[in-house]
């Protein structure tokens, strides 16, 4: 789904398969529309089964016991899940007292955390260390969740005692938090069909168990098409240009592929350095080719049908609730609130964007033509000559920060950070059970030696790994009986593996991507909340990216690099001079990259707007929905919206506009911290309690006022950005 250009494609690579930052949030998305809200959690099965599955978890702080839990045993164990929380279901529907707070909405919440445990390490595992055999489970228990879901949304003795508790919420003296529950619970089903007729459930039925189904194949063909295709280099002089560890990297690729010469694949550490820097410029043309037609190539693995019957669906859906369209339904739950809102913040960036990327380019094709390069430069061609612009406008590369950049020191100045803002310790523990070698295990205290929560790190691409990066977690955080139940949270990247010579070192945008999901990870780790479907990164959609983004925001801060950044072999402090080029450069060819992601969430948006099927090509509508923030010619063949995992496998529908409104967000709240300083403990600890800490508990606009004292608006990203002088 990306173009390869410069900061297009790596920006776009950390956002590819983010998963809605409670993976399982989106998982149920991806199963059942709107499960999430009323399968969330469950009670404690007592059974004695060999399945570990089915059985409270013995090991320590509770975490899952990956090498005791076989691929058939969740099938079995999802059965079974389904069966109990059915039986807590009943048991709120046929409660004889008065319909209450407690015995309703709250005993809904907590009424499937045994399913919800297990469904969290099924669809985290299906993305990060997937088998064929464990994707024919997903495939095999996804009608059985969907039903489920559509069993608790569409039971109307249910929905009649949540209906009677809603109705006398401004009498029942609810707390905050209690209130923002029953109105979520009551809200989500409503859109799950809750007030249809009975031939209006029916198909409501229909249509998400479709849906469901589609998105899986979604996610799986752009997983086997990234997978299915490598070019395999056997003569050196394909290799001119690129730094020796890109060729170290292509070696090992191979030989790990069982074959001699070098490898280079789709997956981002190695498609996106060839793109930067290999010299055959047919080389690149192939490989950009095959990366841009992933999953349109007329085989089994074409998701061109699917984009077009899932928007087709979604359309049908928003109807039957009656929505104009599918933005109109998706956006009701958002800080945007209408689809108009969106297009007005998408057409108030556009033209200060376009204009500035224009002029980037124009200056790019002067520097590329004085280099011999043929006029108009292709996609295949932006990032290679980008990165010979750089290097004569800042007199670095991405090779010489890299040295500077062991993935170990950059962990180290992450955890160092959040030490200076949250005082949090983040203690390793090779105790806890990981689903593999690569993954690592830690535990992480407050400032006052409270456990807060378990942290995993998974670093490498690998075949059973889905592209991209993002957070997710195992467990989220919540209160029961009095008890506060820690989350346990995971980062998932692809980043540049170590080879035999070198340990492995970060690009900066490697660097930027680890502080952005540790964003979300703090969100998420940082809860402070009572019940799940509320808590750490349960919140809208265009607020999620909020606690992600303001995280980068330190990796152009000399105060933050000099924590860290020291040459791996010399162990030399990365020089001033060098800091100072990072930093002077931050906004290089920023209106390209900005014209990349404004054109995703364009395209987003005309797919969730249409109000009547698509009954042209795939090829055709992206084309007409991103001509506006075309910067170079079309490549045939070439598509985004096949490969759009965000929208078409994840959550972000109708919600990709999202990380740019957080760009907005996270300009206007990291002012704040250079206002008082980058380490400032007061004002971290303010963002700390008034956003990562609340769930979902407030509105988001409620929250963000209290931290920063007034409404953003877009002039601070414009400014950072360099596309407006201050005022």
């Amino acid at each position: 789904m990306w173009e390869d250009a410069g900061k297009i494609a790596l920006i776009k690579n950390r956002k590819e398969v983010k998963m809605n930052r409670s993976l399982l949030t989106l998982v149920k998305i991806m199963l059942c529309v709107f499960l999430a809200a009323f399968a969330a959690a469950c009670s404690s099965d007592n059974s004695t089964s060999d399945n570990p599955l089915l059985s409270d978890f013995s090991t320590y702080r509770e975490t899952p016991p990956f090498s005791a839990i076989k691929t058939e045993q969740f099938a079995p164990a999802v059965e079974a899940a389904i069966t109990q929380a059915k039986a807590n279901i009943a048991a709120i529907v046929n409660n004889p007292d008065l319909p209450t707070f407690e015995n309703t909405i709250e005993a809904l919440e907590f009424s499937s955390l045994r399913l919800d445990t297990i469904s969290s390490i099924l669809f985290n595992l299906n993305l990060a260390e997937t088998s064929p055999a464990l994707q024919k489970v997903v495939r095999e228990i996804t009608p059985g969740l969907t039903a489920f879901g559509n069993d608790i949304t569409l039971n109307p003795l249910l929905f009649q005692r949540i209906q009677v508790v809603y109705l006398q919420r401004n009498s029942l003296g609810l707390t905050v938090e209690q209130n923002a529950l029953l109105e979520k619970t009551y809200k989500r089903f409503i859109k799950s069909g809750a007030n249809l007729d009975e031939a209006g459930k029916a198909r409501f039925r229909t249509l998400s168990l479709e849906l469901s189904d589609l998105s899986l194949r979604f996610e799986e063909n752009v997983l086997a098409e990234t997978n299915g295709f490598f070019l395999h280099l056997t003569n050196e002089a394909d290799l001119v240009g690129l730094p020796q560890t890109v060729k170290d990297a292509a070696a090992l690729s191979a030989k790990e592929r069982g074959t001699t010469g070098w490898v280079i694949t789709l997956h981002y550490p190695s498609y996106g350095p060839f793109m930067r820097y290999a010299d055959k410029r047919e080389l690149r043309e192939q490989l950009y080719k095959a990366y841009k037609s992933r999953a349109a190539q007329s085989n089994s693995h074409d998701n061109r049908q699917i984009v077009l019957r899932l928007t087709e669906l979604r359309l049908e859906l928003a109807r039957l609730l009656g929505y104009k369209n599918y933005a109109e339904m998706s956006l009701s739950d958002s800080m945007a609130e209408t689809p108009a809102r969106v297009l007005a913040l998408q057409q108030q960036l556009l033209e200060p964007t376009m204009r500035f990327a224009r002029k980037e380019l124009a200056a790019l094709e002067s520097f590329a033509q004085g280099l011999g390069a043929t006029l108009p430069l292709q996609k295949w061609d932006l990032a290679y000559y980008e990165e010979k612009l750089k290097q004569q406008q800042y007199s670095y590369s991405e090779e010489e920060l890299k040295p500077y950049f062991q993935l170990e020191k950059v962990q180290d100045g992450i955890f160092t950070l959040v030490n200076k803002l949250y005082g949090l310790s983040i203690v390793p523990n090779n105790q806890i059970s990981v689903y593999h070698p690569d993954v690592k295990a830690y535990e992480v205290f407050d400032q006052d030696g409270r456990f807060l929560s378990v942290l995993y790190l998974d670093f490498f691409p690998r075949e059973g790994k889905s592209g991209g990066a993002w957070m997710t977690t195992f467990r989220s955080q919540y209160r029961k009986n009095g008890v506060d139940i820690r989350p346990q949270v995971s980062i998932v990247t692809n980043f540049t593996k170590p080879t035999a010579t070198t340990p492995a070192l970060l690009a900066f945008d490697e660097v930027t991507t680890f502080l952005h999901e540790f964003g979300h990870a703090l969100h998420g780790m940082l809860s402070e909340g009572s019940y799940p479907s509320i808590t750490g990164t349960a919140v809208y959609q265009d607020f999620l990216e909020l606690p992600s983004q303001i995280m980068e925001n330190w990796a152009t801060e000399r105060d933050f690099l000099n924590l860290f950044a020291t040459h791996y072999l010399t162990t030399e402090k990365i020089p001033q001079t060098l800091v100072q080029k990072v930093i002077a450069s931050r906004n290089f060819m920023i209106g390209t990259a900005s014209a990349g992601q404004l054109g995703y969430g364009l395209l987003d948006m005309a797919w969730h707007l249409i109000e009547t099927p698509v009954t042209g090509s795939v090829a055709d509508f992206e084309g007409a929905a991103l001509s506006s923030t075309n910067l170079m010619p079309a490549v045939p063949g070439a598509m985004t919206s096949v490969a759009f995992t965000h929208i078409f496998s994840g959550g972000y529908a109708a919600g990709y506009y999202g990380y740019k409104w957080a760009e907005v967000l996270d300009a206007d709240a990291f002012s704040l911290f250079k206002q008082n300083g980058i380490f400032d403990r007061t004002t971290a600890q303010s963002f700390r309690s008034n956003i990562l800490s609340k769930g979902g508990s407030e509105h988001p606009m409620v929250l963000y006022k209290r931290f920063r004292g007034q409404e953003p608006t877009v002039d601070a990203l414009l400014v950072r950005s360099g596309m407006k002088e201050p005022d």
